[in-house]
């Protein structure tokens, strides 16, 4: 009987773990060619975000960014066409455990609470994936938030002189070894955390709610790609508008790491906010969100790539 249970429980390790691996893997994969795809309208978000705290553009060195074509066209001409992927290295080593533990982890906190039926309990249905959607995205954010700093500071350098740093590494080293040592690695996390919650909570809850509800969810055609696709972008788009005001500040507080703290904008995340719709207004908490909107395009189709993905491989295992 002892034999039996310690096989039963082998068995049923070897199982969550071979599809946590799977996971794992798919969702990696889609996130890295997503971000590739989408990695220009990222940069162009980023720069527009972080003006405001940028210090060459606060000292008059470069001049602002005044939209998204007017980004778009001095990158190019400042720093040529490879410019606009600058930090998508950083991003796809940061995306590919971010979003695989984001997917496999979701999965997997799922499968600890009850099931409910989308069409009975559709309520508790969609609350059980806003939860486990937002614990699986404040979980991987702690594991891999060091390289979406990385990400923001290369992806936020502007203008055509010496840039402020060489590569990933080299930015690693920098903030490292400056006043707050490897906590400067993680300025802005705690209201990252915060907002990731409703970020993540809102993008898979949206999608796989509305999943449920596709008549053309198991197309494996081009009806199923694009009814994924609406929902995926809707998702998409609904959770960067939920969670934007929170990016921002992060954005912020990342841009002021590797200083010393009299050299500091921002005191901390609550005076972010403050100073933020104190001196520039509510709008200024959603600068870059046009862009953003255009790089959701990513989002979506990291989530239909994992989800086709998945329908491929169960079809071939049947």
């Amino acid at each position: 009987l002892k034999l039996q249970f310690l096989y039963f429980i082998g068995h049923y390790i070897l199982v969550k773990m071979g599809s946590f691996v799977t996971d794992f893997l798919i969702g990696g994969t889609s996130a890295a060619i997503a971000k590739t795809c989408t990695a220009p309208i990222e940069r162009v978000k980023l720069v527009i975000q972080t003006q405001d705290a940028n210090p060459k553009i606060i000292s008059g060195e470069v001049p602002r960014y005044t939209g998204i074509v007017n980004c778009f066209s001095r990158i190019y001409s400042e720093q040529g066409l490879g410019a606009f992927w600058r930090g998508n290295f950083t991003n796809i080593i940061r995306y590919f455990p971010t979003q695989a533990f984001n997917f496999a982890f979701k999965d997997l906190i799922k499968s600890l609470f009850p099931a409910y039926s989308p069409k009975t309990e559709f309520v508790a249905f969609f609350a059980v994936n806003m939860a486990s959607g937002g614990l699986a995205g404040a979980g991987s954010l702690a594991i891999v938030y060091p390289l979406d700093y990385a990400r923001t500071r290369l992806a936020s350098d502007v203008g055509t002189g010496k840039r402020d740093f060489t590569g990933l590494g080299d930015c690693l080293k920098k903030t490292a070894s400056g006043p707050k040592g490897v906590l400067g690695l993680y300025n802005g996390f705690g209201v990252s955390v915060v907002g990731i919650i409703p970020y993540r909570g809102t993008y898979f809850g949206v999608f796989d709610s509305l999943k449920t509800k596709n008549p053309y969810a198991k197309d494996l055609g081009a009806k199923g790609f694009f009814s994924k696709f609406a929902i995926a972008q809707t998702a998409a788009i609904s959770a960067g508008y939920t969670s934007y005001p929170f990016d921002t500040v992060r954005r912020r507080l990342q841009m002021q790491s590797e200083k010393p703290k009299e050299e500091w904008m921002y005191k901390g995340s609550m005076d972010c906010f403050k100073q933020i719709m104190k001196n520039e207004g509510t709008a200024a908490m959603f600068k870059g969100a046009g862009a953003n909107v255009l790089r959701t395009v990513g989002a979506a189709l990291v989530l239909v790539l994992y989800d086709t993905a998945q329908a491929y491989l169960k079809e071939s295992q049947k």
